[in-house]
């Protein structure tokens, strides 16, 4: 199969950056916009992303369309698709890069398969590609090798197997360590400053935990943005175990945690916004006095 142009869903922090790659090595990229803000908008242009107006024209146009959204939003991306395949009469290789259950992913697959396209399980692991050596993008599936073809062109593919879920469920269990070790990090911050153990609590970590606590400082100040996002990532990992006969609940009170950071003026800000000079503590201390509301 010879990969003339990608559709990509959608350019927001992560796929506007992957699509820039593409772009930038060569492959013709377009993105429908119908419902998306204007900062995505903003972002399509920015990463010299084309734009098709309808779903329709995206389809008829591309040979793979890569979904990079939140995991809320994986399903309804596949069905807005699988309805213009069915009315275009196209057949195209879906990619969905979400963080979503195996079980999640294996549903979407259904959708995509029953309107006669390919279908290729993948996971990103890494920041937005920025730098060469960050990103993988593992893939799964029968036809993974088609995503595979995008190696030429920027992308860190790596095809782990020809079961759709297999790429998901590595997403899932990297995460449930990253972003819940993140989780579990703010919480008890915040717990310690509640009870005026803060102080106490940095200078026994430095001590003891240096290691561990410069991560803190280095990695959580940058974290409130994308805790909206992550709530629904929380839960997929938390349906993940419960399919597993594992326990959910830790990852259902991770998901409670990045909830409540949500609520925040913190989740407000953008990449293009947040106060980057923003210490750890300070960001404790506006955590702990929303909570004591």
């Amino acid at each position: 199969m010879i990969l003339r142009a990608v559709g990509l869903l959608s350019p927001g922090d992560m796929g506007h950056v992957v699509g820039q790659v593409l772009v930038d090595h060569g492959m013709q990229v377009l993105t429908c916009l119908q419902g998306r803000s204007e900062r995505t908008r903003a972002l399509t242009q920015k990463a010299k992303i084309a734009v098709a107006e309808t779903y329709g024209e995206l389809v008829r146009k591309v040979d793979l369309v890569l979904s990079i959204l939140v995991p809320a939003e994986a399903g309804k991306a596949a069905r807005l698709v699988s309805k213009a395949l069915r009315e275009t009469g196209k057949k195209v290789v879906y990619v969905d890069c979400n963080a979503i259950s195996p079980a999640t992913a294996r549903s979407v697959g259904k959708i995509i398969e029953e309107a006669g396209s390919r279908f290729v399980d993948a996971g990103i692991i890494g920041p937005p590609p920025r730098q060469k050596g960050t990103t993988r993008f593992y893939a799964s599936g029968a036809d993974a090798e088609y995503f595979a073809g995008l190696k030429d062109y920027g992308l860190d593919v790596r095809v782990i197997g020809s079961k759709i879920g297999q790429a998901s469920g590595l997403k899932m269990v990297y995460a449930a360590f990253t972003k819940g070790w993140i989780a579990l990090s703010t919480e008890l911050l915040v717990a310690a400053w509640h009870m005026g153990l803060y102080r106490n609590l940095v200078e026994e970590f430095q001590m003891s935990q240096a290691e561990p606590y410069g991560r803190m400082e280095r990695g959580l100040p940058s974290m409130p943005p994308k805790a909206r996002r992550w709530v629904g990532e929380m839960e997929e990992i938390a349906k993940t175990f419960q399919d597993l006969s594992l326990t959910p609940k830790i990852y259902q009170g991770a998901a409670e945690v990045y909830r409540f950071i949500g609520q925040t003026s913190l989740a407000d800000e953008t990449p293009e916004t947040q106060d980057k000079s923003r210490t750890l503590e300070k960001m404790v201390e506006v955590l702990a006095q929303k909570k004591s509301k």
